[in-house]
């Protein structure tokens, strides 16, 4: 006999109130339907039901049964229906969210691959750099890069580290002097990404692991890395940058690191999405693509 297709029949029977009518819903002959109860009760050597000519009544035990059935039941079919969905093809319009300088520098390095990849799917691709609620501007998932994240009901994977550099052209180096310890950039221009939880403070980490906050201004200010960068690109001052944004600049000598031996507090790269109960196919093929995509480091200088 098998339990769970006698299970499935039981619960039938209860939930469409006798034999007859459970026999119809599973097209089945009625015979069968009481076949099935009777051996179910043998094998538990319980009685669930009470019978009578023209209706029937839960035994106690079968009322204990009848609840523990639903559960067993659903869960099984929840089961089945997380295979299902993972092995679903991903389609339809999978809505990202992501900071401006990531979503301008960073992602037309393998969001072509992704989309050959799965060629159903269709993306929407929202970048900036103010606060965005994923949930009521309906994003599917959204990057970030930050030092921490909010507390928030958002499920949260953390994808790879970006180091923080201190950078400058050679020519604003040349013309205005090289510093050689932290305090030495109050007497620089420092270029600030207005977004930053510090905007005209930097912490440094000395190579004797001490911490050494600095105050700094400077002439240009901006709420978007790709102007604090170009800036300095341009030789207007020195800046902090995430290394994602200026590893290609500082392996071509465009721009040179300035203190290399203190250090930054690094930022992480995030991919973050609603919690449901089913992750959907087109947003666990994103973030299983990220995710292995990333676990070759990408910035190093």
């Amino acid at each position: 006999m098998d339990q769970l297709a006698a299970m499935r029949i039981f619960r039938r029977v209860v939930e469409s109130g006798g034999f007859s009518a459970a026999a119809e819903a599973l097209d089945i002959s009625h015979t069968v339907v009481s076949r099935q109860v009777r051996q179910l009760e043998e094998l538990l050597g319980a009685q669930l039901l009470n019978r009578t000519t023209r209706r029937f009544s839960l035994t106690e035990v079968g009322q204990l049964y009848y609840q523990r059935c639903i559960d067993i039941i659903d869960q099984v079919e929840d089961a089945a229906r997380v295979v299902s969905h993972h092995h679903a093809r991903p389609g339809g319009v999978l809505r990202i969210n992501a900071p401006m300088v990531f979503g301008t520098l960073e992602m037309p390095n393998w969001l072509p691959q992704f989309m050959q990849a799965y060629p159903e799917l269709k993306v929407d691709v929202v970048c900036n750099d103010r606060f965005v609620d994923l949930i009521s501007e309906e994003f599917d998932v959204g990057l970030r890069i930050t030092r921490s994240l909010p507390d928030s009901t958002l499920v949260a994977k953390r994808l790879a580290v970006s180091d923080m550099a201190l950078v400058a052209t050679p020519a604003y180096l040349e013309k205005h002097g090289t510093p050689r310890e932290p305090k030495d950039l109050q007497q620089h221009n420092f270029l600030a990404y207005s977004l930053a939880l510090q905007t005209t403070e930097l912490v440094f980490i000395g190579p004797d692991g001490r911490e050494q906050l600095v105050s700094l201004s400077g002439n240009v200010q901006a709420n978007t890395g790709l102007i604090v960068c170009a800036a300095a690109r341009a030789g207007m001052g020195i800046t902090a940058s995430a290394t994602f944004v200026v590893h290609e600049d500082l392996k071509r000598g465009e721009l040179v690191e300035v203190l290399p031996e203190y250090r930054l507090q690094s930022r992480d790269l995030y991919v973050l999405y609603p919690q449901n109960h089913h992750l959907s196919p087109k947003v666990r093929a994103f973030v299983d693509f990220l995710a292995d995509y990333y676990a070759t480091p990408r910035w190093s200088v």
